[in-house]
């Protein structure tokens, strides 16, 4: 599923707007990083401003001049901001939640369905093999890391679905830490897959209390 036109599909949906909390953080910093995605936004942006212009039910608003004095001057910083810091601020400043040794996250307090959150990863360390019930989205922030289908480095989107399994393992020399967002639970496999679905399951009940 981690192809050209999933990708396009999310930043598509950013473009239009129609994105949660989450995922609009998420892309707004995939946008950011990857100059490729970011010429393919100002595309889709310019196909839907012709659309927005060329739809008859919407009716011009006739504005006098006084109209425009009196509005309030917008920013006029256009300076390029950083979503991740915006949103989480200085992540050397973060408290960390260590989950296994060399594995850490840190989970967004955000008003959404989909779950956003950190990940830091030391070198070397993977995370067992595992698919997930929903949606997984991944972008490298910091480092790379790399699995069954490729090596992802900073600026790359990894997007899977149910049908994807794989075993991430972070760059042995720079480790790396990654943006992502989880639709439904992880689902483990393997020989502690079991014991590691069960932690999850008790984790995500105490979760929804």
């Amino acid at each position: 599923m981690n192809g050209t036109v999933v990708k396009n599909e999310l930043i598509f949906d950013f473009a239009s707007g129609i994105l949660g909390p989450a995922k609009s953080i998420f892309a707004s910093t995939y946008l950011q990083l990857n100059s490729s995605a970011s010429k393919i936004s100002n595309t889709f942006e310019g196909i839907l401003g012709d659309n927005l212009m060329n739809n008859i039910d919407i009716v011009p608003k006739n504005l006098k001049y006084s109209d425009c004095i009196k509005s309030e001057v917008p920013n006029t910083d256009h300076k390029v901001k950083d979503p991740i810091q915006g949103f989480f601020g200085d992540l050397n400043n973060l408290k960390w939640k260590q989950v296994y040794k060399g594995f850490k996250e840190f989970t967004a307090t955000i008003e959404d369905k989909d779950e956003l959150k950190l990940i830091k990863m030391e070198p070397g360390v993977s995370v067992p093999l595992h698919s997930h019930g929903g949606k997984e989205y991944i972008l490298v922030l910091e480092g790379s890391f790399r699995d069954e289908y490729g090596e992802y480095n900073i600026g790359d989107i990894q997007i899977n679905d149910q049908k994807i399994k794989h075993t991430p393992i972070a760059s042995k020399d720079t480790g790396c830490v990654c943006l992502s967002i989880t639709e439904k639970e992880v689902i483990f496999f393997g020989k502690y897959g079991s014991f590691l679905n069960l932690f999850t399951f008790i984790k995500s009940f105490f979760k929804q209390k």
